[in-house]
């Protein structure tokens, strides 16, 4: 008796047959064994099965035909396809929509995509199979070879709706005893493969489940094996409480996800920028702590320092009580702790290092110079790394089609039951979408010569403008600090000037800076407007490029004020620490940033967005100005790397500052902006604002560091390298007491020489870290090639599978109109 062989994709048990199983070619290969067992078993069974599957096949046409009529009748006798019955009104499947040919349906329907995973048995059959297999590899269990036919999937299954119901439940069955019997581990990973429903999947759980509690309740387990398990059950549960405590542990978690639901992923690099930098912070102050500020506030300098009353100036200026504290350069000594007594001739200075050789406890200039060597070198490594890390993740193919399937189909966490967590990650996968949608529909128009002409002559005037204005504010600070040089020699001769008065005074060079700072910016985007940039990323970028220009300026003229005006004058103008003068400088400079960032949050965001809804009657609120922003943080992040020679608590100041400043901008962003109103995918920005953080900033300071230990004369009478004819001198002055009083480390001596005095190595050692990045950049460059090739030919080889059908189908249309032609004319004959 024929059976029916039914090819309707919209039939329930053929939807499963769209998409293959997760382990598609372990499903191949299941039955490709199993086809080979058959033939084993004998080839007549096999010739036969085949056979019947064909004639199953050769009858589908007939079988499924709607009666219509004679006349169609007479056309399905000629072998013409069903698909031209007027009165079929079925909804046809994407296949039968092309107008193909029974057999090439045939064909297209036998293929393993749509075969595998067309019924449960099968499925559940095959995976009988998988944990058969597992088994084996533990223990010693009968090939499948001794089970009966029967309950191993036919090649029949492949042109069968379903098989029956005992069938499928002695299938489960055996699933259920072979999944029993597999580890946890092996068991977990099978049921996540299988190609079933999230139900049908937890009923044979719950089976298995089951089953082991009835064996372990005829079981009766010893004392010993309870205390075992209890034990195990008990360090489970803590050791996922404990991963629990941890991920709870990661700062603003929740309040990043929620910005980046809203705003986009724009705006979280910003706050995700921050949070970096709070981490080198973090590190750069648990170093200073612990090998500088700790060991000399356990052992504070013999010298009597003059105490100066609490006046509430310090706060904004830094001097005054604080200038003779662990805050500062000066405070440091130069001889080796803990010292017991002071020296008779009332001098420290270089010499005391060869008295207090023999106690040989701490060297306070050797651990002052290797602590901010190290710190530099350990930041620069962590900084090339992360780098290199973000260049091949943000730069790989990343097609906006492929990622936004994977989006829209597999992005959801189905473990998240809050209502206020699904709320938040609803709204990031509803923002993600967008900024991938609005990438997919990006046009690139072809402007005509005249058009491109113009923009560029656009975009040349306002590049003129903003370098001109750059250079303008850069030749005013130079001449303005140079103003305020000239008035600190003429208030040290003048004795009547009050001290405090001096000290405000100070504030004015932080105050001009950081009002350019926030001013130009704006001159920067209203420029921008007249430019017209049609993509929000390269708006982003062009003003990245130009915020980074005027902050670079700027602090190319502090760091010439400080280093080539006050360290060599700093006697003319009453210094006795140029250190500590430096330091509190960028102590002022710290703070002036973070008081115009708090101006410009409240007069540019809040005031703006009031201003907007009572007075102008509009809901629009202002956009966050990402560029400005980060480049603010790389300034500030830049003075704190400056400043952490000459005031080795200055981290601890950053790290309150990028506090206070997350959580005033997180309410900002919240209450005041708006989302951008064309959205886009920043995925490259993360890198960016790393390497801005690394080449100017970081390679910037190290720079002027470098050239303060090595060729600017410390102060004589302040600091841990005083007498000495420059800070570098310190080790080598120390090597000397250690060849003396070791002659047998004279190679450590020479070592030093070679390797730590020769600038050659250090240039080898930038050189090296600039070849690692080159080469990571090109390798990352070639993956990208070589997955753009790959996806060219996925995509060339579904066309040769459209063609290749196509081939066919037109084949057997000349077949068929050949068979017509030679009928009609036997019928003539």
């Amino acid at each position: 008796m024929s059976r029916n062989v039914n090819f309707d994709l919209s039939h329930p048990l053929m939807e499963a047959g769209l998409e293959s199983p997760a382990d598609e070619e372990g499903v191949h290969d299941s039955f490709q064994q199993l086809i080979a067992e058959h033939s084993d078993n004998g080839a007549a069974s096999s010739a036969l099965e085949l056979q019947q599957l064909q004639s199953d096949l050769d009858e589908e046409s007939r079988d499924n035909m709607p009666l219509c009529g004679p006349e169609h009748e007479h056309r399905r006798r000629q072998g013409a396809s069903d698909l031209e019955c007027d009165g079929g009104e079925r909804e046809m499947d994407p296949i039968q929509g092309e107008g193909w040919s029974s057999d090439t349906l045939k064909i297209l329907s036998s293929m393993p995509s749509r075969t595998i995973g067309r019924n449960r048995g099968a499925i559940i059959s095959q995976y009988c199979n998988k944990t058969l297999k597992l088994r084996r590899r533990r223990q010693t269990r009968p090939s499948i070879r001794d089970f009966s036919p029967s309950s191993r999937p036919s090649i029949r299954s492949y042109g069968m709706e379903g098989d029956t119901t005992d069938a499928e439940v002695s299938k489960r069955e055996r699933l259920v005893n072979n999944l029993q019997n597999l580890p946890v581990s092996d068991r977990v990973r099978m049921l996540r493969g299988m190609p079933l429903s999230v139900a049908e999947k937890k009923e044979i759980r719950n089976l298995v489940m089951q089953k082991e509690k009835r064996i372990l309740s005829n079981k009766r387990l010893s004392c010993c094996s309870q205390l075992k398990y209890y034990i195990i059950i008990a360090a489970r549960k803590s050791w996922y409480s404990w991963l629990s405590f941890l991920h709870s542990l990661q700062p603003w978690h929740t309040l990043l996800k929620r910005v980046s639901g809203r705003f986009g992923t724009g705006v979280l690099s910003y706050f995700l920028f921050l949070k970096t930098l709070l981490f080198f912070n973090v590190f750069l102050f648990l170093v200073t702590g612990a090998f500088l500020v700790l060991p000399q506030a356990v052992h504070p300098p013999d010298e009597a320092t003059e105490t100066r009353s609490f006046s509430g100036l310090e706060l904004l200026t830094g001097a005054g009580s604080f200038s003779h504290t662990v805050m500062y350069y000066g405070y440091y000594t130069n001889y080796t702790l803990p010292r017991r007594s002071r020296d008779e001739g009332g001098g420290q200075n270089a010499s005391t290092l060869t008295s207090d050789s023999q106690q040989f406890s701490y060297n306070m200039p050797l651990a002052y110079f290797f602590t901010i060597g190290m710190a530099f070198f350990i930041t620069c490594i962590i900084l090339v790394y992360s780098m290199s890390k973000t260049f091949g993740r943000s730069f790989r193919i990343n097609k906006s089609n492929s990622i936004l399937t994977m989006k829209t189909f597999s992005s959801w966490d189905f473990k998240v039951i809050k209502k206020k967590s699904i709320q938040i990650m609803s709204e990031n996968i509803c923002t993600q979408l967008k900024e991938l949608l609005a990438e997919l529909t990006q046009k690139h128009t072809k402007s005509t010569f005249c058009k491109r002409f113009c923009r560029l002559m656009v975009h040349g005037v306002a590049w003129t403008i903003c370098i001109a204005s750059t250079t303008g504010c850069m030749a005013g600070v130079y001449y303005f600090s140079e103003f305020i040089h000239k008035d600190l020699q003429q208030n040290y001769r003048n004795l009547d000037v009050n001290p405090l008065m001096k000290e405000a005074k100070l504030l004015s060079l932080p105050t001009v800076v950081s009002l350019i700072n926030l001013l130009l910016p704006a001159l920067f985007n209203l420029v921008a407007w007249m430019e017209i940039y049609e993509s929000p990323s390269v708006f982003a970028y062009v003003a990245i490029g130009r915020n980074l220009m005027l902050k670079t300026s700027m602090l190319g003229v502090l760091c010439f004020h400080w280093l080539g005006r006050v360290a060599p004058e700093y006697e003319s103008i009453g210094l006795t620490c140029w250190e500590n003068f430096v330091g509190q400088e960028l102590y002022r400079f710290l703070l002036m940033d973070f008081i115009f960032t708090l101006l410009d949050t409240l007069f540019g965001e809040l005031l703006w967005r009031l201003f907007s809804e009572k007075v102008l009657k509009r809901k629009r609120k202002p956009v966050f100005d990402i560029a400005r922003n980060v480049l603010d943080l790389i300034y500030g992040q830049t003075l704190a790397w400056l400043g952490v020679l000459f005031s080795p608590l200055l981290p601890a100041v950053q790290i309150l500052k990028l506090f206070l400043v997350f959580y005033i901008k997180m309410s900002s962003v919240m209450m005041n902006c708006q989302a951008p109103r064309k959205p886009y995918r920043a995925s490259q920005m993360t890198t960016i604002f790393i390497t801005l953080l690394c080449i100017p900033s970081l390679l910037g300071a190290s720079v002027c560091v470098t050239y303060t230990m090595w060729s600017i004369t410390p102060s004589t009478s302040c600091g841990p390298f005083r007498k000495l004819e420059t800070m570098f001198k310190a080790g080598k002055h120390w090597m000397e007491i250690l060849e003396k009083d070791n002659p047998s480390l004279s190679v450590l001596s020479k070592a030093h020489t070679y390797f730590v005095e020769n600038p050659f190595f250090l240039f080898v050692g930038a050189g090296i870290f600039l070849i690692v990045i080159y080469f990571h950049s090109q390798v990352v460059d070639g993956q990208r090639k070589i997955i753009s090739l790959l996806q060219d030919q996925i995509q060339n080889e579904g066309e040769d599978k459209k063609f290749l059908i196509n081939r066919l189908q037109s084949i057997h249309k000349q077949k068929q109109d050949a068979g017509k032609r030679l009928k009609s004319q036997d019928s003539t004959c």
